[in-house]
């Protein structure tokens, strides 16, 4: 195997990640060091009302029996690497709960295969792969690698496509590729034209509404950011000397979280963070007009979102805040659960609305696209240095197959589903009602996928530049820092492109 040309940028990622959990690093500082070594380490969302699996979900579980033909496959393929240990290094997230669950109940027993499925905080996964990888260790076989670590690993996962390919008689019985959404495919599990691995989240941000609150002030469904600015003022005004504001954001100063706001906006108004010849752009006039929207919109949220991160922000929904909202897919099976929600069945999902304008993908830069439906997602990869290829190859095709997916995002609450099939699978359907575990938010997350999924840069300096740089400084215009919004965005800029250089 030729050696990687990215040992030392991977063995800094491990050092600083390992001094971070010892408490001798600051996370600013371990965001540096991990952009230093071309990676980007999300803040990992943690949503405050994540839905866990109901008792109705078990109950369809236990009646789905496994399919002959997976029986089959694990009982004769599988079953040749019995006594073999696989190793899977993962963030905690309930589609992974999920399979976890299913692993122990049908893989492990039909295989004979043991899986050691370890789960960490999102930093030490990435300190795991890097030292590994650096290393050529071969110690863990998958991984689950955030899409905007893709670049700085890309050379040391299996491609899916070429393990498909030139391992037929391992196949999994319908296996069908296909099945997974295309634009997943391109934006989460592959980087450079070049496939990593297999989707396996996508939160993403839907269009949510009361009815309830709609009904009663007589607005329809907000088609454009236009029509969302108009119902949020409509809703302020009637309702916030009651607590219940136009809207709410994620919008705490130096969070992630309010950078995400921010794109969606800007992305909303024609704008992008970056233009192709590699300079940031977010004080060209279609940026300028998204921030303004941005702030505007800030004027009809409660005062304390500005403390808000993703956390905040989905408890002050959850407790009927605010009557719509612009936020992750991931937040409403929790808000849906009567068990933690004040509104239970009052909410309504939808696709983002529509951008004003938007930006090509080719006149944007580091593979960014625009749009309004800002998305996160990782994939799970199969490590190129592990010592346990096909035996790994046989469980990444079973945790990833459509009966798989289809039964964890039912048993995951509600989690983001990744084939087409799982959006059209009867069991799935079945729970598109409301209630803990509903799937009411499906439809609306399939077709902002395929219609208005919006993607972040690509570089290795994204960390600090999103987090350092971009989230500081809209925090501080967002709290009155900068006399205007031009002010602000013009610093934005000078600081982005002294980091991206």
């Amino acid at each position: 195997m030729k050696p990687t040309t990215d040992y030392d940028d991977k063995m800094l990622i491990h050092a600083a990640t390992a001094a971070y959990r010892q408490g001798r690093l600051s996370r600013r500082d371990l965001l540096k060091y991990v952009g230093a070594g071309g990676v980007a380490l999300g803040a990992g969302r943690s949503s405050a009302v994540q839905a866990m699996a109901s008792p109705a979900a078990a109950s369809v579980h236990q009646a789905s029996p496994v399919p002959a033909d997976v029986t089959s496959f694990l009982s004769d393929v599988g079953r040749q690497f019995e006594g073999t240990t696989i190793r899977v290094v993962t963030e905690d997230t309930p589609p992974g709960n999920a399979i976890r669950t299913l692993m122990q109940e049908q893989f492990v027993p039909l295989t004979g295969i043991d899986v050691d499925w370890q789960v960490m905080p999102l930093d030490q996964v990435l300190s795991t792969a890097s030292v590994d990888t650096a290393q050529q260790l071969g110690q863990n076989d998958i991984y689950y690698i955030d899409q905007s670590w893709e670049g700085r690993f890309v050379n040391d996962m299996l491609d899916p496509r070429e393990l498909l390919q030139s391992k037929p008689d391992l196949a999994f019985p319908d296996y069908n590729f296909g099945d997974f959404l295309p634009p997943l495919v391109d934006h989460v599990a592959s980087y450079g034209g070049k496939m990593i691995g297999l989707p396996c989240d996508v939160p993403i941000f839907l269009y949510m509404y009361r009815t309830d609150i709609y009904e009663e002030l007589g607005l329809e469904p907000a088609a454009t950011l236009i029509e969302y600015l108009a119902n949020a003022k409509v809703i302020n005004e009637a309702m916030s000397a009651q607590g219940v504001y136009g809207t709410i954001g994620q919008m705490r100063s130096g969070h992630y979280s309010l950078e995400c706001d921010m794109t969606a906006y800007v992305w909303g108004h024609g704008g992008s963070v970056f233009t192709a010849d590699g300079m940031c752009s977010l004080n060209d006039d279609q940026a300028i007009a998204g921030l303004d929207y941005m702030r505007e919109l800030q004027t009809l949220m409660p005062a304390a979102t500005t403390t808000y991160d993703w956390g905040d922000q989905a408890t002050a929904f959850g407790r009927g805040e605010a009557g719509q909202i612009l936020t992750w897919s991931e937040n409403f099976p929790g808000w849906d659960d009567p068990a933690g929600s004040e509104i239970s069945g009052l909410l309504q999902p939808a696709v983002p609305p529509a951008a004003l304008e938007l930006r090509a993908p080719g006149l944007a830069g580091f593979e960014e696209t625009p749009e309004v439906g800002h998305q996160g997602g990782s994939a799970y990869c199969l490590s190129r240095y592990s010592t346990q290829v096909d035996a790994a190859w046989v469980f990444l095709q079973w945790a990833t197959s459509a009966d798989t997916q289809a039964l964890a995002s039912i048993l995951g609450g509600g989690a983001s589903p990744t084939r087409r099939s799982t959006f059209e699978d009867p069991r799935v359907v079945e729970k598109n009602r409301p209630g803990a575990g509903t799937t009411r938010h499906f439809d609306a997350m399939l077709q902002t996928i395929e219609t208005r999924m919006g993607t972040e840069p690509h570089l290795p300096q994204w960390p600090s530049i999103a987090t350092d740089v971009i989230a500081v400084e809209l925090g501080k215009l967002t709290t009155g820092g900068y006399a205007s919004t031009k002010e602000g965005a013009d610093a934005i800029v000078r600081k982005v492109n002294e980091a991206a250089a």
